[in-house]
């Protein structure tokens, strides 16, 4: 097995980039989702579960610090720029402003803003993007932080620091959705894995079997806490070519248990590249 893909996100929820190394510390990738945006019609810093149009946005790196955004038609601005709340919020129709990640003992930057349903059940089926009948998922999977907190404090994390897929996961929800367009941003993993003919159950998601185990990879090592539940997100629009599609979600719901990819936490900070092999230790 080994790394075929390692993907960093500047801001939270929005498309972010392929790179050839990452270096992981205690709490991620280092420069992983440093910004992110806060919802001045709600507050709290907000994703793509509730802010969709998030993810037709693209952040990279630039220098010192900063990050460059491509909006949805096609423009760009910094961080650095002035007028950046005023041109994200634009392209969002939301109000919204650009916040850097702070400090854990920040406890008020990280929490919750007000929901947009006063029905819990109806909030949470908004945000997990389920239809009458289909069920929530696990939330003892979670961190229990996250009941105050949008994120874990200190992380803009929507619960762990890494996410893993496998090659084999994007091939089998392709072929079970010929209909729909399966592409890897859809998913937002930070680590893609080749496992070559691994397969788990005969579904092609061999990574459902590793919840518990631990793993090296490159100079890192990582362990895999849970399955990753799916929601709202994997149905968004990104560009014309990856249009909104709740047929996806329908499949991971009825078929996958809810489930695809991996979270994983770390145990030894470490470096990782393309084509570093993953070892189960």
């Amino acid at each position: 097995m080994q790394v075929t893909q390692l993907w960093r996100y500047p801001v939270k929820s929005m498309v972010g980039g392929v790179v050839d190394s990452v270096e992981l510390d205690d709490l991620g990738i280092v420069g992983d989702r440093t910004w992110a945006v806060r919802d001045l019609e709600r507050g709290g810093i907000r994703g793509a579960k509730k802010i969709g149009s998030l993810m037709q946005c693209a952040a990279r790196d630039v220098d010192d610090g900063d990050v460059a955004i491509t909006l949805p038609d096609g423009s760009e601005v910094r961080t650095s720029d002035a007028d950046v709340d005023d041109r994200v919020s634009a392209a969002l129709d939301h109000q919204v402003r650009l916040e850097r990640l702070r400090p854990a003992d920040d406890r008020d930057h990280y929490r919750r803003g007000d929901p947009d349903n006063d029905d819990m059940m109806a909030e949470l089926g908004s945000i997990f993007g389920r239809e009458e009948g289909e069920p929530l998922p696990d939330f003892s999977v979670f961190p229990p932080e996250l009941v105050e907190f949008e994120s874990p404090p200190g992380t803009y994390y929507d619960a762990f620091p890494l996410m893993v897929m496998t090659e084999s996961a994007l091939t089998a929800l392709a072929a079970a959705l010929p209909h729909s367009q399966i592409d890897v941003r859809r998913f937002r993993p930070s680590i893609v894995v080749d496992t070559g003919d691994v397969s788990a159950s005969g579904l092609g998601h061999p990574e459902a079997d590793w919840t518990g185990r631990s793993a090296r990879i490159g100079s890192a090592v990582v362990e895999f806490a849970a399955q990753c539940p799916r929601c709202i997100m994997v149905t968004r629009e990104i560009d014309d070519s990856l249009p909104a599609d709740p047929a996806v979600l329908r499949h991971i719901v009825r078929d996958l248990d809810q489930n695809v990819g991996i979270y994983a936490t770390i145990t030894t900070p470490g470096t990782i590249r393309a084509g570093d092999p993953l070892e189960f230790i």
